[in-house]
């Protein structure tokens, strides 16, 4: 069947072929395009349409009534699955078909799906056209249309369609472990079923609904796992589009479903998928503070036979039992044996204030870019605020810095070494140095970044960690970690990039980086983005807000320390002089960092008369050499000749307190080297004896 060029026109508008420079949601392709063919104001198969107005008027929608009937029928035949169902729905509304539209679209599509087309089908065409465009999105853009879900919650009849929808999803769940509905592995629902409910939950989020928690409660880990002993699931697909929506509109509550689901599972893969969208989700609650703040801080006190069990967050979470006045080691025996489920509900209790307060402190962390003041105040009384440095504006643009939540009635923020003159940073790395305070994240000690006149004549890229051979395996899982998104190099892609957004989704970083063999990829140039009209654009380094920029070459400097094959001699075949340069070469501001705790900690240590610092070495004095021990790598050369000495990197550092732990643990290597090799004529282990006497 061919279509009329109008009607070709037509396809192109429903079906996204046409490139408009308009963005959502001030102006919307379809809506415009409508408007600008009905009218006759557009020229059929030349240029962008025009907006001349929003809404159709009786000529224009009747100058579109034949066209509209004949990609109509053109869909129907066998062609919805290929151009999408809502391009036909948008048709069927100005052709008058929505009968046959229905008829033929329902097919397949399941119960809540058809319950949203039932919907669809009460609007007016501009709306079916506007909802078309949002549920599919623009392939040419980077990023999710902004204002979609809100948008959806001001239509007519969406958000209660919403709730019965989740209602009728639950209720399927529930009928599948109860025996009700014959259980199908990943067939609990249809495909658009799980779209559908992506966009309900979504908008149930946004909107913080009340019912949801519960709702969640129940759904997610009935979805995660069989109602028989198998390790499929009934939907990985619902699973995985709820935990997809809470990374755009995270709460408390759903990510406690979230984990609860991934304890439930027997699917060995998909708590490993899971694990990586928490990375991303967690920190996302840093721009819904005003509801991440209603974490509890998990505190309970029960009496469980004659013992006591405790539940602290005061530092890490514990649960303790106790007898009277007296700790115990661990469970009582009588308690295990008279009370086991209770061991196992407060066991449970304790891992969810865990995860809760692992949560919170991430929301936190990644608060520090965001545009607007967070609520803190909510978090008044939350153990995790007396173990911060907050920063208290008392009198306009004069701000004072306090431990704890301590001054009330005025703004506050979070602390950050950047805003701070250095005399105040040294006195606030001796005070939680001294009161031996483990923080929930890097505060006191964190490293800044600030832009060098390099970088500032560059423009828009900082070479500050290119060239870096580093394990690639080692660096796509810290980017996980860290939240950054790349995908897998392999030899049909040897360069890609890797992204964090920031700023409540207003700034992006990347960092470019190439496959230079099998195991190993070299890192390259660091670039910033903003975000403009839907669109990302290249910002100059020197208009980067100057938290984004610390907090991003923060993560890259991380990167490179943990996975530079500088680190590892053995893993340096055919890189000799990069292993040279960067494992005994100048410092990064992490490893200045540890410098400056290493100068704080040695005086209180029993080998402090054996150990110097200097601008890139902890010295050592042994009794059969002395040592030089690299602050960035760990790395040892012996003097009087500098011969390597390789030592398998130890963590135990003793009962030295360490005011913070990295990743990689570097702090932790450095000093059990240092206490080792203080001690050298105890050494027995021959591969490092054949070293000393060599």
């Amino acid at each position: 069947m061919n279509l009329s060029p109008l009607a070709q026109r037509l396809l192109q508008l429903t079906t996204g072929t046409v490139n408009d420079p308009s963005y959502w949601p001030d102006a919307s392709q379809l809506s415009v395009g409508l408007v600008g063919l009905g009218s006759g104001r557009v020229q059929v198969d030349d240029g962008d349409p025009v907006p001349v107005r929003y809404a159709l008027d009786e000529q224009a929608r009747q100058r579109l009534v034949a066209p509209a009937r004949e990609l109509v029928e053109f869909l129907l035949e066998d062609r919805i699955r290929i151009y999408g169902p809502f391009a036909a729905l948008v048709a069927a509304g100005l052709a008058g078909m929505d009968a046959d539209a229905r008829a033929e679209i329902a097919e397949g599509r399941g119960p809540i799906a058809v319950a949203e087309l039932e919907l669809l089908l009460g609007w007016d065409v501009e709306r079916r056209a506007l909802f078309a465009e949002a549920v599919r999105g623009r392939p040419d853009h980077v990023t999710p249309l902004h204002g979609v879900t809100e948008w959806l919650g001001g239509r007519p009849g969406y958000p209660d369609f919403a709730r019965t929808a989740l209602e009728e999803a639950g209720t399927r769940v529930a009928a599948i472990h109860a025996g009700g509905i014959p259980y199908r592995a990943e067939k609990a629902f249809t495909r658009e079923e799980t779209a559908t409910l992506g966009r309900a939950v979504r908008l149930a989020l946004l909107k913080d609904e009340p019912w949801l928690p519960d709702l969640l409660g129940e759904l997610l880990p009935g979805i995660a796992v069989a109602p028989t002993q198998a390790k499929t699931l009934p939907s990985q697909g619902l699973l995985f589009e709820v935990a997809r929506a809470m990374e755009e509109y995270p709460t408390p509550e759903a990510v406690s479903a979230l984990y609860a689901a991934r304890r439930t599972t027997r699917h060995a893969g998909v708590p490993l998928q899971l694990d990586r969208k928490f990375k991303r989700i967690e920190p996302a609650l840093a721009d819904r503070l005003e509801v991440a703040f209603r974490l509890p801080d998990g505190r309970l006190r029960q009496a469980v036979g004659e013992h006591t069990a405790v539940i602290s967050t005061d530092g890490e979470v514990e649960l303790s039992w106790w007898h009277g006045d007296r700790k115990l080691k661990g469970v009582p025996a009588a308690v295990r044996r008279e009370h086991p489920e209770e061991v196992k509900r407060l066991r449970e209790l304790a891992g969810q204030a865990r995860q809760r307060q692992t949560t919170l402190t991430r929301a936190l962390e990644a608060g520090y870019t965001s545009r607007t003041a967070p609520p803190y105040r909510q978090l008044e009384g939350h153990p995790v605020t007396d173990r911060l440095i907050w920063e208290f504006e008392v009198s306009p643009g004069v701000w004072r810095s306090e431990l704890g939540l301590t001054v009330p009635d005025v703004p506050v923020r979070l602390w950050h070494p950047a805003r701070a003159p250095m005399e105040e940073v040294r006195a606030w790395r001796e005070a939680v140095q001294d009161k031996e305070l483990r923080q929930p994240f890097k505060q006191a000690f964190r490293e800044v970044y600030l832009l060098t006149p390099a970088e500032e004549a560059a423009g828009t890229r900082s070479g500050r960690f290119a060239e870096h051979v580093v394990d690639y395996r080692r660096l796509r899982a810290l980017f996980k970690d860290r939240g950054w998104r790349s995908d897998f190099l392999g030899h049909w892609q040897g360069d890609g990039e890797a992204r964090r957004v920031l700023a409540g989704g207003h700034w992006r970083a990347t960092l470019d980086h190439y496959l230079h063999d099998e195991h190993h990829a070299v890192t390259g140039e660091v670039r910033f983005q903003r975000l403009t009209e839907s669109a990302w654009h290249q910002a100059p380094l020197t208009e980067v807000p100057a938290l984004v920029f610390s907090e991003a070459m923060r993560d890259v400097d991380l990167f490179v320390a943990v996975t530079s094959i500088g680190l590892n001699a053995q893993a340096a075949g055919g890189h000799e002089d990069y292993w040279h340069s960067y494992g005994f070469g100048e410092l990064t501001e992490t490893a200045r960092t540890r410098r400056d705790a290493l100068a704080r900690l040695l005086p209180r240590l029993k080998i402090a008369d054996r150990t110097e610092l200097t601008d890139r070495f902890l010295r050592v004095r042994g009794d059969l050499r002395t040592y030089k021990i690299h602050l960035g790598s760990g790395n040892i050369l012996m003097e009087p000749n500098d011969a390597y000495l390789c030592i398998v990197p130890g963590r135990d550092a003793g009962s030295v307190f360490l005011p913070f732990e990295e990743d990689g643990g570097m702090l932790s290597v450095i000093l059990s080297k240092a206490f080792l090799l203080a001690a050298d004529t105890t050494i027995t282990d021959p591969s490092i004896t054949r070293q000393l006497s060599g």
